[in-house]
């Protein structure tokens, strides 16, 4: 077959707590749908954090084989399903391509809690099973993309980045590198799912939680009020081919192309030095041959505290000038989905490219003092070519995608 330069996306697998599906998910996106509320997967009272976004009605016993539901977790879960529904979208059965021409690149970052707590579970009613127990933390980060090449028969390059948020993006930027050096078809993206009792300690334990009670209130980037994020489970798959790959198997929808990438790492704290974002924007725009004046939107990181809303608003003014782009942020309607956000962000981008509308930042009030042109309580219609995803991890990780409109 023959190759371009150019990857596309032909197939997405979505499940977030706004909706399950490409359909239910964007008819809320679209709308502002608040999908953030109290956590139901344990009783949460004694926790200073007690609001998340759960996806709410997923039966994973109708979806998959019985057999695979004692040997997964719920991100695995979330993840083979997801990747089923990638697969339907973009009218590939497995078989079609060949096995090793085939592959999957994902992300994770905190999804192995669930496992790694059965595990211990195990280890305190069963000492034997302490090689099982401690064996999960080393392997866990692997159980999507391990799972769902065997699920599906693919053979080609594998792969599992861990950068937190920033993993997402990461993961894509692989699957195109994959691509370009000749493989067919690649799965990227990412899912997360930690919302059990040692998940949730663990990420209380990083300090940025918000603590809110009030679900419309509590996840507020870039408003004067915000005081930490909302956690959220779910992400999203895609399936990424090369163009001229994907026209001569008559791909029924590309929604749109990979055509930038960019990271970098934030330099040592105290040293003074500007935080790596910028560079990272302006190394994809670069990448994907875009001016600035090109970008229809930037989908926000949003972290939700002050230090690093101000960070990625300070990085988008420099580059845009302030209030010289829209600017949103979905995630405050389903919560950081941590590996899996940025790649909700990237269906979310060629979505609106395609319907020619931005969808909103629900519930924030943004302070001027940010400077950004962020699109609030109501989707804005927009001509909408090319968008730029913007997501950052904790420790230092940068990165920037540039989505396009393909003719």
């Amino acid at each position: 077959m023959s190759t371009s330069t150019r990857t596309v996306i032909t197939g997405i697998g979505v499940a977030t707590p706004s909706g399950l599906g490409i359909d239910d998910f964007w008819a809320a996106t679209r709308v502002g749908k608040n999908a953030i509320g109290r956590v139901t997967h344990f009783d949460p009272t004694s926790y200073p954090s007690r609001l998340a976004g759960e996806i709410r009605h997923f039966a994973a016993e109708e979806l998959l084989p019985s057999r695979l539901i004692p040997q997964t977790d719920r991100m695995t879960r979330l993840a083979l399903v997801a990747a089923d529904w990638a697969f339907a979208d973009a009218g590939i059965k497995p078989g079609d391509i060949p096995e090793f021409d085939m592959g999957v690149v994902t992300a994770s970052t905190s999804g192995g809690f669930e496992f790694g707590q059965n595990e211990l579970k195990k280890l305190w009613s069963q000492g034997s099973q302490y090689v099982s127990a401690y064996q999960s933390f080393a392997w866990f980060y692997a159980v999507n993309s391990g799972q769902i090449s065997i699920r599906n028969g693919m053979r080609g390059p594998s792969g599992v980045v861990v950068s937190d948020h920033a993993g997402g993006l990461d993961a894509i930027a692989q699957a195109r590198r994959q691509i370009r050096k000749g493989s067919k078809v690649i799965f990227s993206g990412g899912f997360d799912a930690s919302i059990c009792t040692w998940g949730w300690v663990a990420q209380i334990a990083g300090g940025r939680m918000s603590t809110s009670d009030d679900p419309d209130r509590a996840f507020l980037p870039f408003d004067a009020d915000a005081d930490g994020y909302v956690p959220g489970e779910g992400g999203a798959l895609l399936v990424l081919e090369d163009e001229l790959t994907a026209r001569e198997r008559g791909a029924r929808t590309v929604y749109g192309e990979i055509a930038g990438y960019g990271s970098t790492f934030d330099p040592k704290p105290g040293s003074g030095r500007e935080p790596g974002l910028r560079r990272a924007i302006e190394v994809a725009l670069a990448d994907a041959g875009v001016e600035t004046g090109e970008v229809d939107v930037v989908f926000a990181d949003a972290a939700g505290t002050p230090r690093l809303d101000r960070e990625e608003a300070d990085a988008i003014n420099a580059v845009f000038g302030r209030h010289g782009v829209p600017v949103t942020a979905p995630k405050t309607m389903t919560g950081r989905l941590y590996s899996g956000a940025a790649p909700v962000d990237v269906v979310s981008a060629v979505l609106a490219i395609r319907e020619g509308l931005i969808p909103p930042t629900v519930n924030v009030e943004p302070s001027p003092e940010y400077g950004i042109d962020l699109v609030t309580a109501q989707p804005r219609s927009a001509s909408v070519r090319t968008a730029l995803v913007l997501a950052r991890g904790h420790g230092g990780y940068n990165s920037a995608v540039v989505v396009r409109a393909v003719d």
